[in-house]
């Protein structure tokens, strides 16, 4: 009677999160999710090609991704398995983080920036997808009550590996809604205002792309991107007031001086890559 019970508030719970962004899932399926993910991930060496440099995978942790994971505003460091890994891909300007904060960021991207600062404000945004377990959001939304409820109830463990694996194709699942990347831009800000890096660094990538010609108001622009972070235009727009309210500069991706370090990215990133 009593499991009974248990099932019939899950589906309401289940139902109720597919408009509120209620969560079913607990850390530990995180943390065991993301494990899954990756391990698909390294598998698929066709799609998801490991750059082979280990002084400059260094270089990005320990300076930029293990600065971010210093602020005070993350609180799952000790709970999930923070790693980043670079994709050996030039031809997608992309980042993307899995449950259990595992990052993987592409070296199209990485070609494309321009400084520390751009490079800090993206790792920032996708710790805070991890942080704000928008993915497991949108599974509790996505998958059927059985299923999520016996995740739940500890009835089949061995489901989260079968799910990790069959979204992995495309990561479709994973695509951020609009309230997801606000909030992960937000989040980001508040990352950076303890490290080194300018805080409103999220946008700077959205500058340039916009500079370039590559996005627009109507939103047109590279499609691998643009599929998974909507409204470029707008997010720039509500960075600048998001970092006026906190009574900083409004500094834009050209930009040099404090929390920008552009003459190091050059130096111990861009100039490294191949």
């Amino acid at each position: 009677m009593k499991r009974k019970i248990k099932i019939i508030i899950l589906s309401i719970l289940f139902i109720a999160a597919c408009g509120t962004g209620i969560n079913l899932f607990q850390d530990s399926d995180e943390v065991a999710m993301g494990m899954q993910f990756d391990e698909e991930i390294r598998k698929n060496e066709k799609d998801y090609p490991i750059y082979n440099d280990p002084e400059l995978k260094k270089y990005v942790d320990e300076r930029i991704f293990q600065e971010i994971l210093k602020s005070p505003e993350i609180k799952k460091k000790s709970v999930y398995n923070y790693q980043l890994e670079l994709i050996d891909d030039d031809s997608v300007l992309n980042a993307f983080a899995v449950p259990g904060g595992y990052v993987y960021l592409y070296t199209g991207l990485m070609k494309y920036l321009d400084s520390e600062a751009a490079l800090a404000g993206v790792l920032g945004h996708e710790i805070a997808h991890a942080e704000r377990r928008h993915a497991t959001q949108r599974i509790t939304a996505a998958y059927g009550i059985q299923i999520v409820a016996s995740l739940a109830l500890g009835n089949n463990p061995s489901q989260i590996s079968v799910m990790a694996a069959n979204l992995f194709g495309g990561l479709g699942l994973l695509a951020n809604s609009r309230a997801n990347e606000d909030e992960s831009d937000l989040y980001s800000i508040k990352y950076l205002q303890t490290t080194r890096y300018y805080p409103g660094s999220v946008k700077f990538f959205f500058e340039k792309l916009k500079d370039d010609g590559k996005v627009s108001s109507g939103g047109s622009g590279i499609q691998t991107f643009l599929s998974t972070h909507p409204e470029p235009i707008d997010r720039i727009n509500t960075t600048n007031e998001r970092i006026k309210v906190l009574n900083l500069p409004i500094l834009t991706y050209k930009d040099d001086g404090i929390g920008i370090f552009r003459k190091e990215y050059n130096n111990k990133i861009k100039g490294r890559l191949k």
